[in-house]
């Protein structure tokens, strides 16, 4: 368990890039935070530590979005998903298999879904206007 706080994009980002150098496959990174707190700007880090030149959106409305690099990253949104229905419509325990990296922005919706070993990064305000605390668990950095 690790907290660390960036002030910037950045350094939100190059955290991002950091966490990627350390997987190698199968994980599931489950992101906790409100709206506004850097989840797509630590995920588009991620996806070009892992070599993803494409540009990373938050994917609100398609609920997935996939990226093809050194590893595979599905990058879900979880924010409209209210039930069991609306997961298993999304496709999410099929990816589970997939042997890529899940990146999950809304976990807090999903929470009994979430494999026993993901790694769980609760994001939260700082002090100043741009500044985050990533609490980190499940992962030595």
């Amino acid at each position: 368990m690790r907290d660390i706080m960036t002030s910037s994009l950045a350094e939100t980002e190059a955290l991002g890039v950091k966490i990627a150098e350390k997987l190698s496959g199968g994980e599931v990174i489950a992101l906790f935070g409100g709206m506004g707190m850097g989840k797509t700007a630590f995920t588009r880090g991620l996806a070009r530590g892992l070599g993803i030149s494409e540009g990373v959106s938050s994917p609100t409305f398609a609920l997935v979005h996939e990226y093809h690099g050194r590893l595979d990253v599905y990058h879900f949104d979880m924010f409209r998903v209210s039930g069991w229905d609306d997961l298993y419509s999304t496709g999410f325990f099929d990816y589970l298999e997939s042997g890529g990296v899940l990146v999950i922005e809304w976990s807090e919706n999903i929470e009994a879904a979430l494999p026993q070993d993901a790694i769980r990064i609760e994001i939260r305000q700082g002090e100043g206007e741009n500044e985050r605390i990533f609490h980190i668990e499940g992962m030595e950095l």
